[in-house]
């Protein structure tokens, strides 16, 4: 009977192509970046604010007011003369390295003493000064005004360098751990399915997030789960099919035992040596389905194969017309590929209803294509793929016909192994063709 392929199933969906399939704003290294570049965004609107409120009247009035009254007892009083008063901010401001002036209650300059400034506005209490660099304007209890800067040059404290660190680095674990949570939400349930599968759930799968490296990786598990799954259902669904074809020649040779037993003549005898043989065939092609079911090995070495005299010596063997573009040769394992064509032929003789089976092999774009075609009843179009699954029967077939159920999944098994493909096609003129193509 004609089979289907006993193997993983095709990859349907291309991978994606990394830069023009995928925008640069979808690669996840770069939105990593990104967030960190808003993180640093943000912590300098933070700093910027900081700097605003370390100098906007943060300390009390009357702490200030305290300071004035220091302030006015390191200073000459208000009726000194303008010389005295210069020479006693002169010397403060040599001593405390501040640029200090003096004003009057009406916001008249009296005497300066480092930088200029300009007059500090006249309100009721004394306050801070805004612009840069940072300033205080103390209002003494005799009503002058004493401004003081500090030098341009001057950068910050110690203690203000420490906490705009501390700033910087709270604001920076609180932009990006959210980011960072979200990437190892969708790892850890990855890291679930990868767990479960391995005890045994071969329906996990874990969801596709997004379009980056997480959820291709996520697609590419579920993919591989898939194919698990498909090739462990596989493997129940052939020992199960095969055990039950097993039955048939076994109970067969049973009776023809028995009846031997009794003078079966020799019709008996050969019935006999026919279901043995056809046992020892469906336990030789389920020991090479296996064998063809696992992965290639580094020891498996391909080699170049005459692929014309392999198939001219099956057409000699089995009686069937051969045309070939002449001597070709592909890299492979030669007693597989004889395994192929002789299959493909006996499956054209078997079900072609004694139409003539013709065997052609050529040369393509692609690589060699060997075609086995013949004028029997043909394939149903919704049966071409089916007939290649293990034990599958065709529509209208029997086991009488022969055959014990894996002829064409080998063949399609064994073009995969060597890169090619096996496909039903229907004949112009009625009949089937039976096309392996890829071989290199």
């Amino acid at each position: 009977m004609r089979n289907s392929r006993f193997c993983a199933p095709r990859e349907d969906e291309a991978l994606p192509k990394r830069w023009h399939r995928h925008g640069l704003a979808k690669r996840l290294y770069l939105r990593i970046y990104l967030a960190l570049i808003a993180s640093l965004l943000l912590l300098a609107l933070l700093f910027g604010l900081m700097m605003r409120w370390s100098f906007s009247g943060n300390d009390t009035a009357s702490r200030l007011e305290a300071v004035a009254e220091a302030a006015a007892g390191l200073l000459p009083p208000a009726t000194a003369p303008r010389d005295a008063q210069l020479q006693a901010l002169q010397h403060w401001h040599t001593r405390a390295g501040l640029d200090l002036a003096l004003f009057g209650a009406d916001g008249t300059g009296i005497a300066y003493a480092g930088a200029a400034q300009d007059a500090p506005a006249v309100t009721p209490a004394s306050h801070w000064l805004h612009g840069h660099p940072p300033g205080v304007a103390l209002k003494l209890p005799d009503g002058r005004w004493l401004s003081a800067r500090a030098p341009g040059s001057q950068g910050f404290g110690a203690l203000q360098v420490f906490g705009s660190l501390a700033l910087v680095a709270l604001a920076v674990g609180m932009a990006a751990f959210p980011v960072a949570r979200r990437l190892t939400r969708r790892l850890e349930r990855l890291q679930h399915g990868v767990e479960a599968l391995g005890e045994g759930d071969l329906s996990a799968r874990v969801p596709v997030q997004g379009h980056d490296e997480i959820a291709r990786l996520a697609r590419s598990f579920n993919g591989a789960a898939e194919r698990i799954e498909a090739l462990v259902a596989a493997q129940k669904s052939l020992l199960a099919n095969a055990s039950h074809e097993l039955r048939s020649p076994l109970a067969r040779i049973r009776m023809a035992a028995e009846l031997h037993n009794e003078g079966a003549d020799a019709q008996g005898r050969r019935e006999l040596a026919r279901n043995i043989a056809e046992l020892d065939q469906l336990i030789d092609e389920i020991l090479l389905a296996s064998r063809l079911d696992a992965a290639r090995t580094p020891e498996e070495h391909f080699e170049a194969v005459d692929l014309t005299a392999l198939a001219a010596e099956e057409c000699a063997r089995a009686e069937v017309e051969f045309d070939s573009d002449g001597l070709i040769s592909v890299q492979g394992e030669a007693r597989l590929l004889r395994r192929m064509i002789r299959n493909l032929i006996e499956n054209a003789r078997r079900y072609g209803g004694a139409s003539p089976v013709e065997v052609s092999l050529r040369r393509a774009a692609d690589g060699v294509v060997l075609e086995v075609a013949d004028r029997g009843p043909g394939v149903a179009a919704d049966e071409r793929e089916r007939i290649f699954e293990p034990f599958y029967r065709a529509r209208g077939a029997s086991e009488g016909q022969g055959g014990v159920g894996l002829g064409l999944s080998l063949v399609r098994q064994i073009a995969a192994r060597h890169g090619a493909d096996a496909q039903c096609l229907a004949r112009e003129g009625g009949g089937s063709v039976f096309r392996v193509e890829g071989l290199q």
